[in-house]
């Protein structure tokens, strides 16, 4: 039967449903696959509650043959990221498709017409629509669970199927792993966490509950901005997308588990914490009923991982002690609540720093996504 590739109307329920289903067949009882809510990849297709269309764009294919969908993709346009770095790049994401390199060329090919358009030169993806929805495809550690929803899996064939179309790597983000019994910082940053407290104005801020968290999002999201200007990945959030975030993850959320540093009382570094409810999200296949809600609630307290997505310190705070304090409160959050094994979920090969500090309080490379690119 022939290909068809249809563009997605975003306001025709039954075509987003359509889009939203792929992977949960493509990736049937698969025991490393993570299934996302549905209702939150279609809230990525909604262009009146997403905060991504205040500023941005984006559009979404479908691949059909018989009457069934083969394959999916999305095209972005984010254009602060584009104003920010001086560039004219289109993304890629929600990318899912049968081995069968027909429909990969079909549905990029749209894609690729769909950049022209908008004068865009450049094609970078995997890269969604908000911080916390993983970048790159997995080309090393398929036999790891993912982590919650926080990044991405796929089949080894999927970097074959988009390096046969052109593209080549732009940038790697490795996950590493912390075993919470060999997890030991150098009695060097010790002595100098002491120092810090005691003579330093940086102080450790913990939140007691999620009222309390919600009190400082403005904040935090601005600490954020500031903490990752230099990154490959960084653009401005804007206050609705920093609120829109943490209103999504708040469910999953421990406020116990998610720390900032202070300055005074300005946010220079802060630790988000997530304890793993991959399981739970396995277990629902999808659908967040009241029992699936239930039974996220009981794996927040019963797992023994926990994902570290989100750590930061201001640049200025690099040389003075601020990265010591992040990482013994990495410490003592694995040994007082508990955790044998924590992820820390992609770092980007361009943070050297951060790379080089994880190697020496003994993190393990296990996991890497790559980003890949295409000029057009």
């Amino acid at each position: 039967m022939p290909l068809i590739i249809e563009k997605v109307n975003t306001n025709d329920k039954a075509q987003v449903r359509r889009f939203v289903a792929l992977p949960y067949r493509l990736y049937h009882q698969h025991p490393q696959w993570v299934p996302p809510p549905q209702q939150d990849i279609a809230l990525m297709l909604s262009r009146e509650k997403h905060p991504f269309y205040e500023h941005s764009d984006a559009d979404f294919f479908v691949a059909l043959r018989d009457g069934q969908v083969v394959g999916r993709v999305a095209a972005i346009e984010n254009r602060p990221y584009n104003a920010c770095h001086g560039v004219k790049q289109a993304q890629f994401y929600l990318f899912d498709c049968e081995d069968d390199l027909e429909i990969a060329m079909a549905l990029f090919e749209h894609a690729f017409i769909w950049a022209k358009a908008r004068g865009l030169d450049t094609v970078v993806g995997p890269k969604g629509f908000g911080p916390l929805d993983g970048y790159g495809l997995l080309v090393e550690g398929y036999e790891h669970r993912q982590m919650m929803t926080m990044m991405n899996y796929n089949y080894a064939y999927y970097s074959r199927l988009i390096e046969a179309l052109g593209f080549e790597k732009e940038v790697d983000f490795v996950s590493c792993y912390l075993n919470a019994r060999t997890f030991q910082l150098p009695e060097r940053v010790h002595r100098i966490v002491e120092r810090v407290k005691e003579r330093s104005s940086l102080t450790v801020m913990p939140f007691r509950n999620k009222a309390h968290l919600r009190q400082w999002i403005i904040p935090l999201g601005r600490a954020y901005n500031q903490a990752f200007v230099n990154n490959w990945e960084y653009y401005p959030l804007t206050d609705n997308e920093l609120t829109f975030v943490v209103n999504n993850i708040i469910m999953v959320a421990d406020a116990r588990l998610i720390k900032v540093i202070m300055h005074k009382d300005q946010i220079v570094g802060f630790l988000f914490g997530f304890p793993d409810v991959s399981a739970a999200l396995q277990r629902a296949q999808g659908r967040l009923t009241p029992w699936a809600i239930a039974d996220l609630l009981l794996e927040m307290r019963r797992t023994s991982w926990i994902a570290l997505n989100g750590a930061g310190i201001l640049p200025e705070f690099h040389g003075v002690g601020g990265n010591a304090l992040l990482y013994a409160e990495m410490e003592d959050t694995l040994r007082a609540y508990r955790f044998a094994h924590a992820d820390l979920t992609q770092v980007a090969e361009s943070a050297v720093q951060m790379r080089h500090d994880l190697e020496n309080v003994g993190g393990k490379m296990y996991k890497s996504h790559r980003v890949y690119r295409r000029n057009i």
